[in-house]
């Protein structure tokens, strides 16, 4: 008796702190979360006033900011009434004459389709190889997507797996033309030789050899329009310079000889 009585005075005076510091930090939190509530609220608020600004300046600019920018940097520099009508013009003039702003996304479409549009003509005598040796074409497009880098590789094994199913080869080959335009010459070959009958070698041969020379012309093109890119600054740069250092002096001077004339 005279050891429980210790016990449960001991007891009893640690549920007592116990439910002393439950209190305790049951105050501390209801005294912290109007705190946090109230920054939340301000959080909410700047967040959905900067999506509101951005939204905003998204309709004004559009997909060139640059243009803007350098419209209201000019009418500003400008000042007055004449800022307000040059500010305007160099805006229109920006706008026209720089390129737009793309998105991720666009960029990276843009990035896919040039990669298979270079891989198109090995792709395309790949498989002429392939389906010359007397290759089903589920097992052409199957060895073929193993040989070559993404993102050609993804198409193909989706083709090869299609095949392998039992899919008719024009049904496949026509749905990777409406799924990958870039890929739409290689299918639509493929899918006509199979309703054909006739051997796809050639055609794949020739289909490489086309795509291949519209390479090179669209490289030719590229280069050319470079050449012009790079004389457009030096004509920019020199051209005021001739006209005050060469026809600025000589106007000047025979104007002054004329009208020293009696």
């Amino acid at each position: 008796m005279a050891v429980l009585v210790p016990a449960a005075v001991a007891g009893l005076t640690g549920e007592v702190l116990v439910g002393m510091r439950r209190r305790a930090v049951r105050r501390r939190i209801e005294r912290c979360v109007p705190v946090m509530s109230a920054s939340a609220v301000r959080d909410g608020r700047c967040e959905r006033a900067g999506a509101a600004v951005r939204r905003w300046l998204g309709r004004l600019a559009g997909d060139r900011p640059l243009a803007v920018l350098l419209g209201v940097s000019a009418g500003v520099l400008v000042g007055g009434g004449a800022g307000a009508v040059v500010g305007p013009l160099v805006g229109w003039a920006a706008w026209r004459l720089l390129p737009r702003v793309r998105s991720p996304d666009e960029r990276w479409r843009a990035a896919e389709h040039d990669w298979l549009v270079r891989q198109l003509p090995l792709t395309a005598e790949l498989l002429a190889a392939c389906l010359g040796s007397s290759s089903s074409p589920a097992e052409a497009a199957g060895a073929v997507a193993d040989s070559v880098p993404s993102p050609m590789r993804e198409r193909l094994s989706g083709v090869a797996a299609r095949l392998a199913l039992g899919a008719g080869p024009e049904h496949c080959w026509g749905q990777l033309a409406d799924d990958c335009p870039p890929l739409a010459p290689l299918a639509r070959c493929l899918a006509r030789t199979s309703l054909s009958g006739a051997p796809p070698a050639a055609a794949l041969a020739g289909l490489a050899q086309s795509q291949r020379a519209a390479a090179a012309r669209a490289a030719h093109a590229r280069v050319r329009r470079a050449g012009v890119l790079a004389t457009a600054p030096l004509g920019l740069c020199f051209l005021p310079a001739f006209v005050l250092i060469g026809v600025v002096p000589v106007v000047t001077g025979l104007t002054a000889a004329f009208s020293q004339r009696p």
